[in-house]
């Protein structure tokens, strides 16, 4: 189950940063202010819910890493 559930993260990881890439400009910077909101309502609700601080501090790495890879983007854009 586990290992089954790590194989689909990796896959929706893979998916949502090729569909980044293929993003234009303008949308890659509404997509960073839109997940910048998205990721602080997720914050509260995971700051407040019974589960473990790994889950957590997952979650802060993963937002900060899509973060840089969306931000990535937006400074590259032609």
């Amino acid at each position: 189950m586990i290992c089954d559930l790590k194989g689909s993260v990796i896959a929706l990881d893979a998916l949502v940063t090729a569909l980044i890439h293929q993003m234009p400009a303008e949308s890659r910077a509404e997509l960073l202010r839109e997940f910048h909101s998205s990721s602080e309502m997720a914050r509260t609700v995971l700051l407040h819910a019974p589960i473990s601080d790994q889950t957590i501090a997952g979650f802060e790495r993963d937002v900060d890493r899509f973060t840089a890879l969306i931000e990535s983007q937006v400074c590259s854009a032609p």
